[in-house]
């Protein structure tokens, strides 16, 4: 990895997933910022929302969502992501953080193109793989 990124947000409504997440990464110094969210909603509208048209440059270079998340999920959340224009898109990274492994998740996440799919717990190795692989 070339330059430490300028952002990461974590989706997720676990709260005790997102703190030992928040902690590798802040341990890791891998980000400048790293946002936390419990949900989905409020992370989309935070980051992509109507009034954010204009602000791509705010965009994270790496978002970690949830699959299974209760109000909108992970699954909705990448739908949205993948309506924005590919100019915003193309900013950001979305990798899928999930306990599921299960065949049809990972197939409903695979018709997304470059979206990441981790298994939780985020790990440095799982980390480190993924930030050669897209940064």
């Amino acid at each position: 990895m070339a330059s430490k990124l300028r952002s990461i947000v974590l989706v997720d409504d676990n709260e005790t997933t997102s703190f030992l997440n928040n902690r590798l990464l802040s341990r890791l110094e891998v980000a400048e910022q790293v946002y936390t969210y419990h949900k989905a909603e409020q992370a989309y509208q935070q980051i992509w929302g109507e009034e954010k048209s204009e602000a791509t440059s705010a965009a994270p270079d790496l978002v970690f969502v949830d699959l299974k998340m209760p109000g909108m999920d992970g699954f909705e959340f990448l739908k949205l992501f993948s309506a924005l224009p590919p100019e915003v898109r193309e900013k950001t990274v979305m990798a899928v953080l999930t306990t599921s492994m299960h065949a049809a998740d990972t197939a409903r996440v695979a018709q997304y193109p470059n979206v990441e799919y981790l298994a939780k717990p985020l790990t440095e190795e799982k980390l480190s793989k993924l930030l050669e692989k897209r940064f």
